[in-house]
């Protein structure tokens, strides 16, 4: 016989009983919704014993504590997201053991928490309660308190309550397995919606990315530092799909771009009635998120408010949502990433000094792109072959002049600047060919300033662009890129270690 089977048979149930067994089943098998699910269960269970209160409790597992998700009777509100520790009180012995138990006499025995009671009016006399178990797996336990006209529980009420424990635990499961892939699917979502590569060979953006790989094995929090356009948010998706989340969630919110009460709510979710408007539960990032990565972009200008609500979540993996009194838990793996100077803005008191440890616990520097100039061909190139797939346009040829310009202007939007005058520059070409007379002025005449930039960098960073270039289009066959280039086998090999130019790993 399976251990999960309670020895109670058909035919020893009274029609009463029997008859509200079956609509039982048919209630809590009516949705996959698991909050309907668990409510109907413990309204169902009390309906069935004819009990004045009742509740199901959810075990979750890393944290070894019982949740209360569902209860009915006069103080059923007060008890609704409340958690304890499972190793306490009955309902905790019941869920260690995987055994039902009945306490005739509650408050008379060693275990009974009475916390809860004393909390409220309510007095709990007897208390039946029995483990929610699927496939050997004890998921919560359903507990049902004090039969009506003040009779007590019976080992007969203990066993129909198995039964129906039985019937309730498959839905719970169903319900459980629902939820977790609905949230997979939203999350998911925001997967597949940027597939852009991390274009680049430089030496320090080389650096990056092994940083990005070395922490991504790991649940390290990863602060994310750099100008704006830098790459941050496609460095935070190469850090999840390089890491064991590969496969789950990765959600993306730009913290900035919201209002306060709109950013707690979009990262905590919110309950049906929380406030005008809010005509339906709404999960949040960190829900979404959870067991997959939540990256916050422009943490740095987050509210007061919000940087203790976010510090609370990063220290006890856990959040209530907005309106709300359930607390849920959320395994979500956090990345951040910022314009500012936190330090700076710790010290000025302007961002919590606890938070900033919290997130500073692995930082990345992105470097802008003046720093890699190398790569500039290789992005443009790339930006290009982009914008003419996009457009159903024939694609341009770049001009080396226009290349070198690329290459000497400072780009002080970097990549998501370049970007734009990539598009700019594909509308505009009308030859087939993209010269300098398309390129925006700041590129193509006078830098701002006055004066164009010549400094040994720029040079430096147009010389190793136009090496890469032509070891790119030569499949990094030396002779033939030094030929391409106009100069011998032995001067490309002085340039490629003054440059420290290597090939990119396959």
């Amino acid at each position: 016989m399976d251990d999960d089977t309670i020895s109670l048979t058909t035919g020893s149930i009274d029609g009463g009983t029997l008859a509200a067994l079956l609509e039982a089943s048919m209630t809590i098998n009516s949705t996959l919704d698991l909050e309907n699910v668990l409510q109907a269960i413990a309204q169902s269970a009390a309906d069935v014993l004819n009990a004045q209160a009742s509740s199901v409790m959810l075990l979750d597992h890393p944290r070894n504590k019982l949740i209360f998700k569902a209860a009915v009777g006069e103080t059923a509100t007060e008890l609704l997201g409340q958690e304890f520790d499972a190793s306490r009180g009955i309902a905790g012995r019941v869920a260690t053991s995987g055994k039902p138990e009945i306490a005739s006499d509650a408050r008379h025995d060693p275990s009974f928490y009475s916390e809860f009671d004393e909390q409220s009016t309510f007095n709990t006399r007897g208390l039946i309660a029995t483990p929610l178990r699927h496939r050997g797996r004890v998921l919560g336990v359903v507990e049902v308190l004090n039969r009506k006209g003040d009779k007590p529980f019976t080992k007969r009420d203990l066993e129909i309550l198995g039964v129906f424990a039985n019937l309730a635990a498959i839905s719970t499961s169903n319900a459980q397995v629902h939820e977790n892939l609905k949230k997979e699917n939203l999350g998911l979502r925001e997967v597949t919606r940027h597939k852009d590569p991390i274009i680049g060979n430089s030496t320090t953006l080389r650096e990056v990315l092994q940083l990005c790989d070395r922490v991504a094995t790991t649940n390290a929090t990863v602060l994310l530092l750099g100008e704006t356009g830098t790459g941050k948010e496609l460095s935070a998706r190469r850090i999840h799909t390089t890491s064991p989340r590969e496969g789950k969630p990765f959600i993306a919110i730009n913290c900035a771009a919201l209002p306060e009460t709109l950013l707690e709510s979009e990262l905590f979710g919110y309950e049906a009635g929380a406030f005008t408007g809010a005509n339906a539960t709404k999960l949040g990032r960190f829900e979404l998120a959870s067991g997959g990565t939540l990256f916050l972009d422009e943490i740095g200008d987050i509210s007061g408010s919000t940087q203790i609500k976010l510090l609370r979540v990063l220290q006890e993996r856990e959040f209530v949502r907005v309106g709300g009194v359930k607390t849920i838990s959320s395994d979500a793996r956090i990345i951040t990433a910022t314009n500012r100077d936190l330090k700076a803005a710790m010290e000025s008191g302007d961002f919590r000094e606890d938070l900033y440890y919290r997130l500073n616990v692995f930082p990345i520097h992105l470097p802008p792109l003046r720093d890699r100039r190398e790569d500039i061909p290789l992005l443009f190139e790339y930006f290009v072959d982009c914008t003419a797939k996009e457009f159903g346009w024939p694609r341009p040829e770049v001009a080396s002049e226009s290349l070198e310009m690329l290459c000497a202007y400072r780009w002080p939007g970097n990549i998501r600047e370049m970007r734009n005058v990539t598009e700019r520059a594909v509308l505009l070409c009308d030859t087939g060919r993209i010269t300098p007379e398309i390129l925006p002025r700041e590129i193509a005449g006078e830098p701002r300033g006055g004066e164009k930039e010549t400094s040994g960098s720029a040079l430096e960073g147009y010389e190793k662009a136009m090496i890469v270039k032509a070891l790119e289009e030569h499949d990094w066959n030396q002779t033939r890129a030094a030929e391409a280039l106009g100069i011998s086998r032995d001067n490309l090999r002085y340039r490629l270690r003054k440059y420290q130019i290597k090939r990119p790993e396959e």
